[in-house]
């Protein structure tokens, strides 16, 4: 990580983020920004935890603190990422899920989804990982930007894409359970949910924090989304999240029209009918 960058950092972002945000002036400042204590307050942490960070004498602070620190500085979502990457790579490791074991989906499993057309299914890791889907899935998926970037995933989607707010209309809700999934799946010892829920305390600050801390029931296997659809417009969709053996606790998802209206949007746009253009869904699991 070179000579301390993460404590560089984040005294470079606390000097260049307004008093104001502290509140009244107590005095005269001999520093600019944000005094040690102020942003500690605003952190909900000790200013000798403070002073440990930006001194390198700690150098793995949790996602809370880091997410706490992230919304006290008002760190952008790229900043967000940039300050989780300091920590990764002042403890060595290349990536949040590096070391982690790799995913396969069985050739049978594939085979299943290739029935399933034109149907949208997916088939998803217990961290949100969307690992496969149909091209019924991607014609109705794909245009929202759920499946952007390497690895789509369901959670992270929700929580840091801007896009996710104007896909669901009830966002709120849609959030929590993505939020509720995870820390069930990082409780029971799931390193992929365990390492994405660190990340995203970070990257999505105490948006994801607080329900991620306040989950206390499971979400649903069964029951209705609504979506808005750029081409389709508003959409109602029944879902059944069926368990696949294997330890890998992986789930068939599939999506069905909750009413006639969404029926003929669907219809229309292609999921149950033919099927559009190809949209490859970039997943780490392979054959």
């Amino acid at each position: 990580m070179g000579d301390n960058a993460l404590g560089r950092f984040l005294r470079a972002r606390r000097e260049a983020t307004d008093p104001a945000k502290a509140g009244p002036s107590t005095g005269p400042r001999r520093t600019p920004g944000l005094r040690r204590a102020e942003l500690a307050a605003l952190a909900d942490i000790s200013v000798e935890y403070l002073t440990r960070l930006e001194r390198g004498r700690d150098r793995r602070p949790s996602g809370q603190v880091l997410g706490a620190l992230a919304d006290a500085l008002d760190l952008s979502p790229d900043e967000r990422v940039h300050l989780h990457r300091l920590t990764k790579t002042g403890d060595g490791a290349v990536c949040p899920q590096a070391g982690l074991p790799e995913r396969r989906l069985r050739p049978t499993v594939r085979a299943l989804l290739d029935r399933l057309e034109p149907t949208p299914a997916y088939v998803v890791a217990p961290d949100g990982d969307v690992l496969a889907g149909t091209a019924g899935f991607r014609l109705l998926a794909g245009p929202l930007g759920l499946l952007d970037g390497d690895a789509p995933n369901l959670v992270r989607f929700a929580f840091t894409d801007p896009r996710a707010r104007g896909a669901y209309p009830d966002w709120s809700g849609v959030a929590d359970a993505r939020a509720a999934a995870l820390r069930a799946a990082a409780d029971l010892g799931d390193p992929w949910a365990a390492a994405l829920a660190e990340e995203l305390h970070v990257t999505a600050g105490a948006e994801f924090g607080r329900r991620f801390a306040g989950a206390a029931r499971l979400p649903g296997h069964v029951g209705v989304e609504r979506w808005a659809h750029p081409t389709a417009g508003r959409l109602a969709l029944a879902y059944e999240s069926l368990a696949l053996p294997g330890a890998e606790d992986h789930r068939l998802v599939v999506h069905l029209p909750a009413d006639q209206d969404t029926a003929a949007a669907l219809d229309g746009l292609g999921s149950f009918g033919t099927p559009g253009p190809e949209v490859v869904v970039p997943a780490r699991a392979r054959d």
